[in-house]
């Protein structure tokens, strides 16, 4: 369909949600450990692993169609640290855009950009955060909105992602692709509260995408479960009690509830700090809790799997991860458990990339290369 940059590249899920059409012209990240998987997995022609902030335009080849950025959540997720876009690990922002501006300097802007991150990105910082990136999206000649997409409709686990779209506003955007008003399925109160205290310049270039609801979701948190799982252990009867008796009894009863169900029942759990101490809490509705980088071990997400009486408890496997990121199984994982756990927990859901692309990126891309094509014939 067209070529790309990905930067905050991980393991190339991005890359894999956008298909074999799309060709790769260059790839980054700062990770040795998720570039060794990129590599393992894609090869590593394009890939430079290094600090964003060093990148030179001189080294992306070409007049990209789209660049893709991930940029990390860290200083804008609700449980970080609050910094925002002036923290370190967040701020890399300020890298990737740097290489816009001195592309669009050199006249090859890319024609399409994406920005993924938390939801959180919406409120850090009261929205000061969301409008610095909307500002210098439009100063840079884009029209853009931005859609929050859940993972849930298309694998087993609860992960909203904000996605940030921007266009260049030479390309002629086909109809249907836009709404003149918000639609609920992608614009959330805290989008509209958002789009709502934008500066009029950026309210001007704003444009709500409105790409068709996905098909219901295909499969639920038992199908992904491996019943000889490689990579973790079951927990002893003693470690599994230890964990129930961390629960409260609202979720002790949700335990208790599944073994009355009489048929095998998979749920996960997660340890959180509630009241000063340490807390598992429990969800048997068929899908996982959203998939975390490990901190202090306490967000590791714990399978329970509960047969009549029989309740038996472990880590969540690699390749389980995997599945729930919409990786297929011949997606090569690293060898150790944290290396995957960190690859897999900072990555983008791989057919969430794939609606975006097939509803959003591709259509305007074909619209404006058809109309290129009349123009010259």
């Amino acid at each position: 369909m067209g070529t790309y940059y990905e930067f905050f590249a991980g393991g190339g899920m991005a890359r894999s949600g956008l298909g074999p059409e799309w060709d790769c012209l260059f790839a980054n990240d700062i990770s040795e450990k998720k570039a060794s998987a990129y590599k393992e997995n894609w090869g590593g022609d394009h890939l430079h692993v290094g600090n964003v902030f060093d990148v030179k335009a001189r080294q992306l080849p070409g007049h990209a169609d789209l660049a893709w950025g991930s940029f990390p959540c860290q200083d804008l997720s609700l449980a970080g640290n609050g910094k925002g876009l002036d923290g370190e690990r967040s701020g890399a922002f300020w890298g990737f855009w740097k290489l816009i501006r001195s592309l669009n300097r050199e006249g090859r802007k890319p024609r399409v950009i994406v920005l993924e991150n938390v939801y959180g990105t919406l409120t850090s910082h009261d929205g000061k955060d969301f409008e610095q990136i909307a500002k210098a999206v439009a100063c840079e000649g884009y029209v853009f909105g931005a859609v929050v997409m859940d993972a849930v409709h298309f694998t087993p686990q609860s992960r909203p992602r904000l996605f940030i779209i921007g266009v260049d506003a030479g390309l002629a955007i086909p109809e249907h692709i836009h709404a003149w008003l918000p639609t609920p399925t992608w614009h959330p109160d805290a989008v509209i509260r958002a789009y709502n205290q934008l500066p009029l310049a950026a309210k001007t270039a704003w444009r709500w995408w409105n790409p068709p609801a996905p098909n219901q979701r295909t499969g639920i948190l038992d199908d992904i479960i491996e019943a000889d799982p490689a990579g973790v252990a079951w927990h002893t009867p003693q470690e599994t009690k230890k964990l129930i008796s961390m629960m409260t009894d609202l979720n002790r009863r949700k335990v208790m509830e599944a073994q009355r169900h009489g048929t095998v029942k998979v749920g996960t759990i997660y340890r959180r700090t509630r009241e000063g101490g340490q807390r598992a809490e429990v969800r048997f509705d068929g899908v996982a809790g959203c998939l975390r980088t490990p901190a202090g071990g306490s967000s590791r997400q714990t399978i329970m799997v509960v047969d009549g009486p029989n309740v038996r408890t472990r880590l969540i496997s690699p390749r389980e991860m995997a599945r729930l990121m919409g990786l297929p199984d011949t997606y090569r994982l690293p060898a150790r458990y944290n290396d995957a756990y960190h690859l897999l927990g900072d990555g983008v859901v791989v057919p969430v990339v794939t609606h975006l692309n097939d509803h959003i990126l591709s259509p305007i891309l074909r619209n404006n290369q058809q109309l290129q094509d009349a123009a010259n014939f």
